[in-house]
């Protein structure tokens, strides 16, 4: 089976340099491609650098998070630019996020329609982070150009209901190991609802960790802070076919079909 990462951070520096080891392990582990999702104007270099190393594996992803949209400089958006002209760049991680506590609302949705925009201009897939502001996301996506190949909503944790208003506008819908957890019992239920040929997998690694039973690799920071592994792809998939009732190999196909129509362009 061949298992694709539709979004991870493996860039981060929490991996404290251990990237060439966890591609090896994520190679042997099954993993054929995956998505690495850069942040902001200060890792976006280190995105590239994997990519330029792992050629037809790492697919490089350039995106202000909303996190750090009140921050940025004043050239972000000329920068970014730039690092999108990277042989099979995506955009992401973009979005909009009302959760995180003191976060300023100021700036996110502008940086977030530029980036959509941007996305939209090239036809290359957006991962889209959205916590706590499902409404507002719905609007702009339907107000704004969206990239005809399709988008990624990363994580998903919107309601069941709203994938059949998103489904349509072009979303994938990106499931990550974290909603195994006991208490993700509202997600797990609108993943059942996603369309198959719309469904993707994730790690997002180094954060969103399985619950412990399912890991399969484990993995520190300097600190002793339990990380999540990018092969650990192989437990999220088998997490999957148990929440939808499927057999792993035929939901690896599935996802292999879908990652690939959405990804499908040269590198």
């Amino acid at each position: 089976m061949k298992l694709y990462d539709a979004h991870n951070h493996l860039q981060d520096e929490r991996f404290a340099g251990r990237q060439e080891a966890l591609v090896a392990e994520a190679r042997a582990a099954g993993v054929a491609r995956m998505v690495v999702n850069g942040s902001c104007a200060d890792d976006w270099p280190q995105v590239a650098a994997l990519a330029q190393r792992h050629p037809g594996f790492v697919i490089p992803s350039f995106g202000l998070h909303p996190w750090y949209a009140p921050e940025r400089k004043d050239d972000w958006l000329d920068q970014l630019i730039r690092w999108l002209d990277t042989p099979g760049a995506v955009v992401g991680e973009i979005g909009l996020d009302r959760w995180k506590p003191d976060l300023s609302w100021d700036g996110q949705e502008e940086a977030f329609v530029f980036q959509l925009a941007e996305a939209a201009h090239r036809n290359v897939p957006a991962s889209i982070h959205c916590l706590q502001a499902w409404g507002r996301l719905v609007e702009l996506l339907e107000q704004y150009p969206r990239p005809a190949c399709g988008f990624i909503l990363h994580s998903y944790g919107g309601s069941a209901e709203l994938i059949e208003r998103l489904a349509p506008l072009g979303a994938y819908f990106s499931l990550p190991g974290y909603f195994a957890s006991e208490g993700k019992v509202r997600p797990r239920e609108a993943f059942r609802q996603v369309p198959p040929d719309r469904l993707l997998i994730e790690t997002d690694a180094p954060d969103q960790l399985l619950p412990a039973a399912r890991q399969t690799h484990a993995l520190e920071d300097a600190a002793g802070k339990l990380l999540n592994h990018p092969a650990n792809l192989g437990a999220v998939y088998a997490f999957a076919a148990e929440l939808l009732g499927e057999e792993v190999p035929a939901l690896a196909e599935r996802v292999e079909r879908n990652f690939c129509r959405l990804f499908a362009r040269p590198a």
